[in-house]
């Protein structure tokens, strides 16, 4: 009875970002608990070998792509994955993107495009599925956050403002979609090995500095989302809502 609270068997899920790094890995655990996948990225094609590897594992999986930063390709994405799959039971908005520079030389137009991508797409999505959720009387939406929900960083103003927006939304559906049986959560990963972080990665002194504020002692690796992603999308997170999870190796601990 407690594994099967886990169980994905029967559910749809559109996971975006699914290309490459955390949204991949979701993907596949996802499938692995038994939901068939919609697996959507910014170019055609994409999402191919995500869609392979599932396939070849007794999956069930098709690729969508859009650019996250245009409203219009935002809203067909979720047009052709209702026609596709009727009620997407499991939204995980992990697509996004990052912009460095100093506050002071921000360029306004890159400012823009990680809020269209970060913050305005996962709330269309959101409102675009919402409606067939309610109507079958269950949902999950699951956006994705970060350790710059909780903190300002440096040379990210644009990201870090996306993030915090993202945490806010997320308690902001949750309060009103809550009544629909329908569950809204974020995921915080905190440093994780990902083409977001590489130049810190690559910086021997901020990459020592990371993993000694670390408790676990290590980056964190893609697969190591795929236990809590299962869980918000599964009923054993029925009574979880508007809830920030961090998945952080202790970091907000230290």
């Amino acid at each position: 009875m407690s594994m099967h609270l886990f169980d994905l068997k029967g559910k749809t899920a559109l996971v975006t970002g699914a290309s490459r790094g955390l949204g991949q890995q979701i993907a596949l655990g996802l499938a692995q608990a038994g939901a068939n996948i919609i697996c959507s990225s910014s170019k055609e094609n994409g999402c191919k070998n995500t869609c392979q590897m599932i396939n070849n594992e007794s999956g069930q999986a098709i690729e969508l792509y859009a650019d996250l930063s245009r409203e219009d390709a935002v809203i067909s994405l979720a047009d052709r994955a209702l026609e596709y799959a009727g009620t997407v039971d499991i939204l995980i908005n992990v697509g996004g993107t990052i912009f460095r520079s100093p506050a002071v030389d921000y360029p306004y137009e890159q400012w823009q495009n990680v809020m269209k991508v970060n913050v305005d797409a996962s709330f269309l999505l959101a409102q675009a599925l919402a409606p067939a959720m309610i109507k079958k009387g269950q949902g999950k939406i699951i956006n994705i956050a970060s350790m710059l929900s909780y903190s300002g960083g440096m040379t990210v103003p644009a990201y870090t403002a996306s993030k915090h927006a993202i945490a806010g939304v997320t308690k902001a559906l949750a309060n009103e979609w809550a009544q629909y049986n329908i569950q809204t959560n974020a995921i915080a990963p905190g440093y994780f090995k990902t083409d977001n972080t590489q130049a810190l990665q690559d910086d021997p002194t901020r990459n020592s500095e990371i993993e000694k504020r670390i408790p676990a002692g290590r980056w964190g690796d893609a697969e190591d989302l795929i236990g809590t992603a299962i869980f918000l999308s599964s009923a054993a997170s029925d009574y979880v809502n508007g809830h920030i999870l961090a998945v952080d190796g202790g970091w907000l601990a230290r």
